[in-house]
This record gives C-alpha cells, structure tokens and sequence, in this order.
C-alpha cells in the first residue's frame, strides 16, 4: 500500500469516527430515566451552534426535553468527551516519551497528587470557589500539577532528565501520597465516603461551567500534541539518533511533559480518577494504524472521546435511577485488556 492510500485511508477512519462522535453525542442525549426521541434531541443540541441556531426551530418541543439536554445531559457528555480526549491524547504523549506501552497519564503520580489535593479539600473543609469552581476540584488541579512538577525535579539530573529515574520517581511518590491519603482517611472516618467515591470517577456533577473551565486547556494541549507528533515519531529511534536529526530532546521532552501533566491534569480535577482510558485508547488505536504520531494522535483524540462518552452513558443508564462511577465502568473494559497486553508483551513489543 503506497503512503498516499494509506494517508487517504487515515483521513477516512478520522472523518468516520468524527461522524460517529456527533451521531453518538445526540443518540445518548437520548438515552437515561426520561427517554427523548432522537429528533427532538437532534434539534435541541443543534440549537446550541451558533452558526445554525437561527435554522432550527424547537416549537412542538417539550420545555422539560429541552430543559433536560440543555443543562443535564448535554453539558455531561461534552465533559465526557473532553475527559477522554484528554486522557487517552497524554496517554499517547506519556508511552512515546517513556517508549513503554505500560505508561499511562498517571504515571508521574497525577492522579495521587489529584486525590491527596482533593482529600485536603475534604478534610479540611475548604468551601471557597474561583469561577463557580468548587475547592475540591481546584485543590484536585493544584495537587496534580504540584506532584508532577516535584518528581520531575527529583529526576533531574543537570539538563538532563533519566526516564527510567523519572519513572521510579513517579511511583515513589504515588506510594507516599496513597499512604498520607490513607492516613488522612483513618483519622478523619467521617469524610471517608466522600474521598473514596472521587477516587472512582464521576462526572455526574458536570456543568457547563465545568465545560468551559475545562475545555481550553484540554483543546489547546491536543492541538500542542498534534503540532509536535513528528518529534515524537523521532524519538522513537532513540534519543542520540533524534539529537543527530535536529530534536532538543531534554527541551522537547519537558515541553511535552508539563503539557501532558496540566491536560492530564484539567480532566482528573473535573472528573476524579478514571483508570485506563489513556492506557486502553492509545494502545487499540496504535494496532489499527500502527506508530505514527501524525495519523496516531488524532485518531486516539477522537477514540477517547467516544470511548467515555459510551463509558459514562452505560453508567448512567444500566442500573436506573442508581449511578455507576464510570471510572468501575473503564476499569470492567480496561482491566482485562490490560492483562492482554501483559500477556502479548511478554513475546513481543511493538511500539518500534
């Protein structure tokens, strides 16, 4: 197959699945304890977009449809989206980075960061809110970028920063942060319930304010990812081989790093800690169309978005009117595949 019809085959999937997400955003915009019928959910969600508002009309409508999708379903499934495309885009970053399939967005202790911030939140009562955002998610925010910028300094060695050091660092710093979590806990049984539900992942309490805190920094960070996804590809020869080709590899992989982190980052605060999408994603996606940052990084973006919004619509949706964590739900799909990926990797790697 010459590169041309593989360019062209890419950009086909990529417009497939971008259809797919617009159709899957309206079908589970229909789905929960009122059921909506997909026209009138296809009408009230296009009534949103600025450029054809004017064209839609919602008259016949019911008001409490309208109600429902505006400032429920609608808003949650943006927030979906905008998680899973965070969390599998960083999980691309982090296992080209880290040239290991295993790596994921949590990796540095981004989500123990998250967890201890927001378990401080709790413990200590902290009420305050900065743009409608509540203490828990600005102190989830704080802890994540706080962890991941104290164990890229412990591996900092000069101008150089060792993966494998990186690494451990990271893990070093999960477990401490988990055992002051667990501490915090058993002196303080009361909030127990509340900290152990964040850490299962929700985004049950989305708003649009969540959306539009949220969404720039996640936007902005994949558009950064797709712009440096040919450095990336050059890495994956080795670093002395990309310095020879022109890439400042330790300035790269610091840029990429701390980009990865805050987008990593911006999706934990708003959500909790929702496993294995920025590990399951990237991988599903690098075996249909192989290493390629440049084809790879788009299509994990979109494949992540529609990954969590059918996650989150299944844990609304299976045990009406009881919620499911979505973060249980990735884990039921991701668990098992990870356990594959063990298996296969036992015999051979393929991220050359």
């Amino acid at each position: 197959m010459t590169y041309i019809t593989k360019k062209n085959h890419f950009r086909i999937l990529f417009f497939l699945l971008l259809f797919s997400l617009f159709f899957l955003i309206v079908f589970a915009s229909t789905l929960g304890v009122a059921k909506i019928p997909l026209g009138d959910s296809a009408k009230i969600i296009l009534n949103n977009i600025p450029l054809i508002k004017e064209q839609i009309s919602l008259e016949g409508i019911n008001e409490s449809y309208i109600i429902i999708i505006n400032k429920i379903r609608f808003p949650r499934i943006i927030l979906s989206a905008l998680i899973g495309m965070a969390l599998s885009s960083s999980g691309v970053i982090f296992q080209g980075i880290f040239k290991n399939p295993m790596a994921d967005p949590y990796v540095l202790g981004i989500s123990s960061g998250a967890a201890f911030g927001v378990t401080l939140a709790v413990v200590f009562g902290l009420e305050a809110t900065i743009l409608g955002i509540g203490a828990t998610t600005i102190m989830a925010f704080i802890g994540a970028i706080t962890t991941t910028f104290i164990v890229y300094n412990i591996s900092r060695i000069g101008n150089r920063t060792p993966i494998v050091t990186l690494l451990l660092s990271g893990i070093a710093m999960s477990f401490l942060l988990s055992s002051l979590i667990s501490l915090l806990m058993t002196l303080n049984r009361e909030h127990v319930e509340k900290i152990i539900f964040w850490t299962m992942g929700s985004v049950s309490a989305a708003s649009w304010r969540h959306v539009i805190i949220s969404a720039p920094v996640i936007l902005l960070g994949s558009i950064f990812f797709t712009v440096f996804s040919r450095d990336l590809n050059l890495m994956l020869l080795g670093e002395d081989s990309a310095k020879n080709l022109g890439i400042e590899v330790e300035k790269l992989k610091k840029l990429l790093l701390v980009a990865a982190s805050i987008v990593a980052g911006a999706a934990v605060s708003v959500s909790g800690i929702i496993g294995f999408v920025g590990l399951v994603i990237p991988h599903i996606v690098r075996l249909i169309v192989g290493p390629d940052h440049r084809v790879l990084i788009p299509i994990t973006i979109i494949s992540g978005s529609i990954f969590m919004i059918i996650s989150d619509t299944l844990a609304r949706t299976l045990i009406p009117p009881t919620e499911i964590p979505v973060g249980i739900i990735t884990s039921l799909f991701g668990a098992p595949f990870f356990i594959y990926l063990l298996y296969k990797n036992r015999k051979k790697n393929y991220m050359g």
